[in-house]
């Protein structure tokens, strides 16, 4: 990791006049009234699919019909998956420890992580199961399958709803599995209008095909960002050039350098750097600036500056590499 913990603020010596710090402005009661209302909207998407994923899976399994068969699966993957998610939330809410020093907020994106990659691997089987089907077509009764279908759309646009307005990697992830599950049930809805106007079953396991392709890209794109995140990649729209551009005018800072942009939850970023300072300027006055215009111009609430001045240079002291 980089840096010091998130709240820490310190001069140290080393032989440098160096300083670390923390900008925040905002109070954390904010951010554990976000990640409450995070849990409120994965629980009650999680009811809604618990409570929907039993009736779907025997009637798929009792109208012969793979696409409400596999809509289930998805179900059922989806409610372990929010369920996952949700103990994500409430162990990074946890405080930090001796050997946790930022907290636990990377298991959300673990969470996302692994409910991405769980979905690419169910959505295989399912394209493997169609391609069977395809092969060998087998009888669907049609009408009891556009019931069960629409049911099941109904239940997956409940879920979606009250997943709206989450923006961590972890509601995403949530989000996703929802969105799939109602893919399916439209796909479903679709068939079981073939079969009973035309009486093609070949469209059970077609539109079941086309559908799972959709949620593989999906569950790709997920499984992207999260390990992007797990690697420390720096976040969308933010990069250390754009850290550099910002700070290259502020009073006082002669140069930024060994920047480092990443985030712990692919919502908010963080950044370390080193700020080279001008022979006269104030390192307090300049640290308050540089947070200032992290703030301002890139929106940044947590930064780690090392503040570095020609003082760190001397007989048996360290030296400050310009980077």
């Amino acid at each position: 990791m980089h840096g010091r913990p998130a709240g820490d603020s310190a001069h140290e010596g080393h032989g440098h006049d160096h300083a670390h710090s923390h900008a925040h402005p905002h109070a954390h009661s904010g951010h554990d009234h976000a990640q409450g209302a995070s849990a409120q909207r994965l629980a009650w998407a999680l009811a809604v699919l618990l409570a929907f994923t039993a009736v779907e899976a025997v009637g798929g399994w009792w109208v012969n019909s793979l696409a409400l068969l596999s809509d289930a699966v998805h179900m059922a993957a989806d409610s372990a998956a929010l369920l996952f998610a949700l103990i994500a939330i409430r162990l990074s809410a946890r405080a930090p420890k001796a050997a946790m020093t930022y907290g636990n907020g990377r298991w959300q994106t673990l969470a996302a992580f692994v409910n991405g990659l769980a979905l690419l691997v169910l959505t295989a089987g399912l394209v493997a199961e169609a391609l069977y089907r395809l092969w060998l077509p087998e009888a669907v009764e049609g009408g009891w399958m556009l019931v069960i279908a629409v049911l099941g759309a109904v239940a997956n646009l409940a879920a979606l709803f009250a997943l709206t307005g989450g923006e961590s990697l972890n509601e995403r992830g949530a989000r996703l599995h929802v969105l799939s599950d109602l893919l399916g049930s439209a796909a479903a809805i679709a068939a079981a209008g073939l079969i009973l106007a035309f009486g093609w079953t070949i469209a059970d396991p077609l539109l079941s095909l086309l559908v799972s392709v959709l949620i593989l890209r999906s569950g790709w794109r997920l499984t992207r960002d999260s390990a992007h995140v797990l690697l420390e990649g720096a976040p969308p729209g933010l990069t250390a050039a754009q850290v550099r551009e910002a700070l290259s005018d502020v009073s006082g800072v002669a140069s930024a350098h060994h920047v480092h942009v990443w985030s712990l939850d692919g919502a908010e970023p963080m950044v370390t750097l080193h700020v080279r300072l001008d022979a006269a300027a104030d390192p307090q006055v300049t640290l308050r600036a540089v947070h200032a215009r992290l703030h301002d111009a890139l929106d940044i609430e947590h930064a780690t500056v090392q503040i570095e001045t020609d003082a760190c240079i001397g007989p048996g002291q360290a030296q400050c590499h310009p980077g």
